[in-house]
């Protein structure tokens, strides 16, 4: 039987009581689930116990490291418990960090308790815990019987058990009769390396009508200014030019060593050469951020700023295809 290292990070699928907090409950997981004992063995491990809006880079290394431990030994399929909120940002840092992985690493919650009646947690748990069995050695998240790249996933329904979606590809597994297995996995290209570390000063800007250029300024002459920003911008990227120019911020923000990376709110590739409202952004100096969304553009920032030292360094892997986020 193969084995599989759970590793707790809390969520709604282990939460209690009312209002909902974080419940002691992992070692109860065999017993209240007892079909994952025919699926693997299990290894139960805690990293914290928080709801996900609490989760964050410094979480986030703690996972790499956990993972970077156990990689070329068993056992080699990992699920990690974590809740919704966040859980397509932690799945985007670790495709991001965890470089070169050879074995699955599947990401999986619930939006009802383990506890609840109709709860989506057994479901989800075990279809987690199969998919971490078999040869998809990618960064993923479970959910409602399918099987999603971790950095393309994003949650489009905070009220619905089809809460994950990964817009632009096709999901890397679907739970049903049988396992369904796309064609479409990555697999490694060359020695495994974990790296934990992010920069956190990063910041969003999301593009509506009549945002003041001046409140962007602002935020880049505080005192503790962001190193990166992630421009959410209209369309393919378009951003105001004849009024409330944003060029002109972003071209003093890159100027003063301010990594800028532009993606779509809506999906779909950015294309910053299509039009002359988004031309004035790739004038000023920002990159394309193809087909990430705001999760994992703002994670692979975070890695880029820790991980380079130079503004070309950052710009190269910023326009890399590191883990399929860009097409």
């Amino acid at each position: 039987m193969k084995k599989v290292l759970l590793l707790n990070m809390g969520g709604t699928l282990g939460m209690q009581g009312s209002p909902l907090s974080p419940g002691d409950y992992g070692h109860k997981l065999v017993e209240r689930v007892p079909e994952l004992a025919s699926l693997a063995e299990l290894e139960i491990r805690s990293v914290c116990n928080l709801d996900s809006s609490d989760v964050g880079p410094e979480q986030w290394s703690e996972l790499v490291t956990a993972v970077s431990d156990r990689s070329g030994s068993e056992p080699r399929g990992i699920v990690i418990l974590h809740g919704t909120d966040t859980m397509a940002f932690t799945a985007a840092a670790l495709a991001f960090a965890l470089e070169g992985l050879d074995h699955p690493v599947v990401l999986t919650g619930a939006q009802r308790p383990l506890v609840a009646h109709r709860t989506d947690a057994r479901r989800n748990l075990v279809d987690a815990v199969e998919l971490a069995t078999c040869d998809i050695p990618e960064v993923s998240i479970c959910f409602d019987g399918l099987l999603l790249r971790g950095c393309r996933a994003i949650k489009g329904d905070a009220r619905s058990y089809h809460a994950f979606e990964s817009p632009g590809v096709e999901p890397l597994a679907r739970m049903g009769f049988d396992v369904d297995i796309g064609a479409h996995i990555r697999r490694p290209t060359g020695a495994f390396r974990g790296d934990g570390r992010f920069d956190s000063r990063v910041a969003v800007v999301y593009l509506t009508p009549g945002l003041e250029p001046a409140i962007v300024e602002a935020m880049l002459e505080a005192d503790t200014p962001p190193r990166g920003l992630v421009v959410a911008a209209y369309g393919v990227g378009t951003a105001p030019r004849m009024t409330r120019a944003l060029a002109p911020v972003v071209r003093r923000a890159i100027d003063a060593g301010t990594e800028v990376v532009v993606v779509t709110q809506r999906g779909g590739l950015i294309d910053l050469e299509l039009y002359e409202n988004s031309r004035a952004l790739a004038d000023a100096g920002a990159v394309p951020g193809g087909q990430m969304r705001i999760e994992a553009a703002t994670v692979k920032m975070m890695q880029a700023l820790a991980r380079f030292p130079d503004h070309l360094s950052r710009r190269r892997w910023l326009t890399t295809d590191v883990a399929g986020e860009l097409r």
